[in-house]
């Protein structure tokens, strides 16, 4: 039985402030002395960052979509086993879930499944009196879904709230905090939303304090713990990535990292080390040199189109990483990963793995998606369907090579990304805990890289 008092922070809509409130409650709360573990709903990279350095602990993701609805409460166990709370970050609306398909997804349906209260956040910046029919229609449109409090933020004035305390004195949910506008807590953001915490450093954790901080002389945080004591335990067992280990000495997996490689989730490592791999960060932007010994390498999103200069300069990297994916060794690129493999990015020169040039677009591609394993590879074996999701706004020319990566299925039928040697190499962001097989078959290619 898992018994971790928690809180699901949801909105009407986006941009509501869900995260400088979620953000700023992780941060108050483990300002008393609290294990506070933090959760995103959805595949979101960057919320998680700032959440990790409220908590000093791992962001972790729950989407429905790509993991299934049965592992959101074990991979919520495992992410919060021996913590004092658990505070969730939504998604989008409250109700919003994946594009026509229902409540899948969706902030309300991983509530459910985590039997959590919700706290839901309003932007009162332009209401009065209707901020009550608001959360009148949101509280009882899912009977299923429990909103236990109402934090009203972007408040004018000690006359505002009066108005908007008033109006919801009717509708039987109490208000657990109130945040005056305040730019200065607010986060820069660009093209794909937040600016990564690896990318702002003290800024970062200038902002995180900020919020913290507002949260704090804002809200009710004894009252929002009463609330999120309130959950009942659940009776799922914790995810655990352990499984029989490949036999053999442990193959070096180097993972890219630092602030051009910031997209990564946690569970991948975890995999990638129970199938019997040392597991080594390294920074594309700073090491010349591939950790030692790396028998694979595992490149994940990020913003490399910010660091196309920098990245490009760093030939000796680039050449070894090039030397590696050439000696066939395993590869596993998503996004960033496959941008940085490509002939050049921006007119700036890559590592040249793939025939491929990349460059920023207008266009944002972003998306659940439905894929299936072209050919084999270290990574999946032909006919292996998983889930992912898409996130970026720059286009590959081509787009998949003669052995490519994924057919996809939804939304359009087409083929992506690119296998050659050991390397699998495509836009498609995947969350491994729902198909672990793929971290031991990648681990057992890096063992079996010494015989080839």
């Amino acid at each position: 039985m898992v018994s971790v008092p928690r809180l699901v922070i949801a909105a009407p809509a986006s941009n509501s402030g869900k995260t400088t409130v979620a953000t700023g409650l992780m941060a108050a709360f483990a300002a008393r002395g609290l294990a506070v573990s933090p959760h995103k709903v959805g595949p979101d990279y960057i919320d998680p960052g700032y959440h990790s350095l409220a908590t000093g602990r791992p962001g972790r993701n729950l989407d429905a979509y790509m993991c299934g609805t049965d592992l959101v409460a074990p991979l919520f166990a495992h992410g919060s086993a021996g913590c004092d709370l658990a505070v969730v970050e939504g998604v989008m609306g409250l109700y919003d879930g994946a594009s026509g398909q229902g409540e899948l997804a969706s902030t309300a349906q991983v509530a459910k499944l985590l039997k959590a209260p919700v706290v839901l956040v309003v932007d009162a910046s332009s209401q009065s009196r209707s901020v009550a029919a608001l959360v009148h229609g949101f509280a009882s449109w899912d009977p299923e879904v429990r909103i236990g409090g109402v934090i009203l933020n972007k408040v004018a004035s000690d006359r505002h709230e009066a108005l908007l305390r008033d109006a919801l004195d009717e509708s039987g949910l109490p208000v657990l905090g109130v945040i005056r506008r305040a730019p200065q807590v607010a986060t820069p953001s660009r093209h794909l939303g937040l600016v990564p915490v690896a990318e702002r450093q003290s800024d970062a954790v200038d902002a995180v304090r900020a919020m913290g901080e507002r949260v704090r002389a804002g809200c009710d945080l004894d009252a929002l713990m009463a609330l999120a004591r309130t959950a009942p335990a659940l009776p799922d067992e914790p995810w655990a990535p352990a499984y029989a280990p490949v036999e053999g000495p442990r193959p070096v997996v180097a993972v890219a990292g630092g602030a051009a490689f910031t997209f990564a989730y946690a569970e991948h490592a975890e995999l990638l080390a129970a199938a019997g791999a040392e597991v080594v960060t390294f920074d594309p932007l700073r090491d010349e040199k591939l950790p030692t010994g790396t028998a694979g390498l595992v490149i994940g999103g990020g913003f490399p189109e910010m660091y196309a200069p920098e990245l490009s300069a760093n030939e000796p990297l680039r050449r070894a990483v090039t030397e590696l994916a050439l000696s066939g060794a395993p590869v596993a690129a998503e996004c960033a990963g496959l941008l940085y493999l490509a002939r050049e990015l921006d007119g700036k020169p890559m590592c040249g793995v793939l025939d491929a040039e990349a460059r920023m677009s207008e266009r944002l591609t972003l998306g659940y998606r439905q894929a299936v394993a072209v050919s084999d590879s270290p990574l999946a074996a032909a006919g292996t369907r998983m889930r992912g999701h898409e996130f970026h706004r720059t286009v590959l020319e081509p787009a998949a090579g003669t052995t490519p990566a994924w057919g996809m299925h939804q939304p359009e039928r087409r083929v992506e990304g690119y296998v050659q040697r050991g390397v699998h190499a495509s836009y498609l962001h995947t969350h491994w805990a729902a198909s672990p097989e793929v971290a031991r078959r990648f681990v057992e290619h890096c063992r079996a890289l010494p015989a080839r």
